[in-house]
């Protein structure tokens, strides 16, 4: 550990047919790979601008060869049986090195900026947890000072009732809301980004 505070990136290995399967029903598993990995090369480039540990979390293996490979970013494997229990672990994991802040935010928003993270940590200064709000009713980002095990029991992951149920479990928190931004899981949310658009023909 070098620094006290750390972003934890949840990202999947990028497999066809195994990323972005919702947006893959329309586009194919070929055209949803590139986007998800123009997506991960996005996120990598905005957490390299924060001064912060970075801990990558992968689905299935580690891979010791990709863009994640700066002093300052560490490997993990996710472990749990659903989102929850893999968040859990994560934030646990990491509270464990002794980080004061932890925040996870996901690997699928074009929206994302660093002031985005710069927000979050500084919030966490005043606040028990500070939260970013999905606009599909999830939320892309959440920030902890310290273990809050409720937050990722008794939920219905990857549907609209989750940043509603999360935010009850706060409720003898001081916590800050951030923006909302968009996560890209279908044709729609590509069509905002003519980036993103170009990949479905390349």
């Amino acid at each position: 550990m070098i620094l006290k505070n750390v972003i934890i990136i949840f990202t999947r290995n990028p497999e066809l047919g195994k990323v972005k399967t919702r947006l893959a029903a329309s586009i194919g598993d070929k055209a949803a790979l590139a986007v998800y990995q123009k997506l991960v090369e996005h996120t990598e480039s905005v957490v390299s601008e924060i001064n912060c540990d970075v801990a990558v979390y992968y689905s299935n293996r580690i891979n010791p060869n990709d863009i994640w490979n700066k002093p300052n970013y560490y490997k993990f494997l996710q472990e749990g049986e659903d989102l929850g229990q893999r968040m859990h672990k994560a934030f646990q994991q990491q509270f464990n090195l002794k980080y004061k802040k932890v925040v996870i935010v996901g690997s699928d928003l074009f929206d994302l900026q660093a002031k985005h993270l710069v927000e979050a940590l500084k919030t966490l200064e005043t606040n028990d947890a500070v939260i970013g709000p999905a606009k599909d009713g999830g939320y892309y980002l959440l920030g902890l000072k310290c273990l809050l095990p409720q937050v990722f029991k008794n939920k219905a992951w990857s549907t609209s009732s989750v940043l509603e149920n999360t935010l009850k479990d706060f409720q003898a928190q001081q916590i800050e809301i951030l923006e909302a931004l968009n996560d890209i899981d279908t044709i729609d949310d590509l069509k905002v980004h003519p980036q993103l658009l170009r990949l479905i023909n390349a």
